[in-house]
């Protein structure tokens, strides 16, 4: 069975930095995109930062610049380094694998609570 699990949310005020996250379980990683996602009140959950097997990068544009994705596959583990948070940024993130950055599994994590004070 399947299991992520993330981790590292927190609360921080505006440009502060926090690292999330995502050790996977019942599944090797190495061959899987793995991506972040995150979803605020009363919002539709949106994709915020993707890596490719091959160690490609993607990010949202409102993220460009602060956020930066990262992988371990000998601890079956992705990372999400957010740096100068903002308000706007509070959400609940999750992170997915994927097949691609394009195609994605059905496996969600639980998430964790990013919470930006101003």
């Amino acid at each position: 069975q399947v299991q992520l699990v993330e981790s590292g949310g927190g609360l921080v005020q505006a440009g502060g930095s926090l690292r999330l996250s995502c050790v996977v379980s019942g599944r090797a990683v190495s061959l899987d995109a793995i991506g972040w996602y995150r979803q605020a009140p009363g919002k539709p959950r949106e994709l915020v930062a993707t890596i490719t097997s091959g160690i490609t990068t993607a990010y949202t544009d409102s993220v460009k610049g602060r956020f930066t994705i990262s992988r371990d596959n000998a601890k079956n583990t992705a990372y999400l380094q957010m740096d100068n948070l903002q308000p706007e940024d509070t959400a609940v993130y999750y992170c997915r694998l994927g097949l691609t950055a394009t195609v994605w599994y059905n496996y969600w994590g639980q998430g964790t609570q990013v919470t930006v004070s101003s």
